[in-house]
């Protein structure tokens, strides 16, 4: 059988079906990560994030991490990789009202209880009214979500506040 070559695009759930034994390097690449040992996060969030995005949320760029993972199963190592994530905006934006805030979304819990919380999201986003604003609460950067919300042309504002703690606004 072909093995499965690594790249940003790989989703992380591929890669471990692949590669099992690379469930500890990528561990140890960002402590974030531990949450793959949870098999109901494994079969939700694992299955759309790709490494990409995950080399966003665990805070490495995505070539080391590529590179990390390529070396460990035999691949050569690449020298640059053209994808770049998408830029996310940590800086507080001119449309930010905090009394337009319509709803709060935790997506902690769901997470928790193993829920897929995109297409709540999403579906929230698309309820909004002009100014309106969401807030997502998440424990690590939902790098997805900030994929797909800027796939459909909406703006964001990604306010880290702790660890395990990160603000997501969404605004029409």
């Amino acid at each position: 059988m072909e093995k499965l070559i690594i790249t940003p695009k790989t989703k992380i759930f591929d890669l471990l079906e692949a590669y099992p034994q690379l469930e500890d390097v990528l561990i140890s690449a960002a402590p974030p990560f531990k949450k793959l040992r949870n098999p109901v996060l494994r079969k939700t969030v694992a299955k759309i994030t790709t490494l990409s995005q995950a080399a966003t949320i665990g805070g490495l760029s995505v070539e080391e991490l590529i590179n990390k993972l390529r070396t460990e199963v035999g691949q050569t190592n690449v020298d640059h990789i053209g994808y770049e994530g998408e830029n996310y905006v940590t800086e507080k934006p001119a449309w930010f009202k905090e009394g337009n805030i319509a709803e709060t979304i935790d997506i902690r819990e769901m997470l928790n209880a193993g829920e897929q919380p995109v297409h709540e999201v999403m579906s929230a986003i698309k309820k909004l009214n002009e100014n309106e604003i969401l807030k997502v609460i998440a424990p690590f950067i939902p790098a997805p979500l900030l994929d797909k919300s800027l796939s459909m042309n909406y703006s964001h504002w990604l306010d880290k506040k702790a660890d395990e703690e990160n603000w997501v606004f969404f605004v029409k």
